[in-house]
């Protein structure tokens, strides 16, 4: 019920994303619909599924880590950005994180694209700009690291994944939302950076004492 009062955007995304995920398991017309299809979309069909397709998961798995990680990071973020600022990250790099998929697989009539990873990650990187020094765990490692550390680990793995891996995991989506959301942020919030330094700097300054 509190999450509800503090982050009514968020409640409402992770709910419908749940159901709609839900509903497509069973009903491959719906699949269909919702997929995103760059090759369709290049050509001006079926646009609206660069939102849709954030609706949906390939399987329990896919939704889980996706779910599980906007409920970490989602309920904190939107009382500090903002309801409407929430609103506008999350559906923004929905779309800004498939365009470069669109792009790059325009000619590929065979690929298709699902999932809210885009729009989940940048809810990740906009939540790591007020609490850089949180702590996070990355498997296999078994200790956590400071958030921004992960920022910079993820961000350099997307990087190199989207050129050379083969695990039909769109990792442009990943590191497209990530830039996203860090972008968004700092347009809704510029003074969101000197407290972002400042915090890192105090950390260093702590340890070198």
């Amino acid at each position: 019920m509190e999450n509800l009062l503090t982050a009514p955007v968020a409640c409402v995304i992770f709910v419908i994303t749940i159901i709609t995920t839900l509903m497509a398991f069973s009903n491959e017309n719906l699949y269909g619909k919702l997929i995103l299809h760059p090759y369709n979309v290049s050509r001006g069909r079926y646009v609206y599924t660069v939102i849709t397709s954030g609706l949906i998961h390939k399987d329990w798995m896919h939704l889980f880590f996706n779910m599980l990680s906007f409920y970490f990071f989602a309920f904190n973020l939107e009382p500090v950005l903002g309801h409407w600022q929430f609103a506008v990250l999350y559906m923004a790099s929905l779309i800004l994180s498939d365009m470069p998929s669109v792009l790059k697989h325009r000619e590929n009539y065979n690929y298709y694209s699902l999932g809210a990873s885009g729009a989940v990650s940048a809810v990740v990187f906009s939540a790591i700009l007020y609490n850089p020094l949180g702590q996070m765990m990355i498997l296999p490692i078994p200790i956590p690291i400071p958030a921004v550390i992960f920022g910079i680990l993820y961000l350099v793995y997307c990087s190199y994944a989207s050129k050379y891996s083969r695990d039909n995991i769109n990792h442009d989506a990943h590191l497209y939302g990530a830039l996203s959301g860090l972008m968004i942020t700092i347009i809704f919030h510029p003074g969101i950076l000197p407290g972002f330094f400042q915090q890192i700097t105090e950390r260093v300054q702590s340890m070198l004492h």
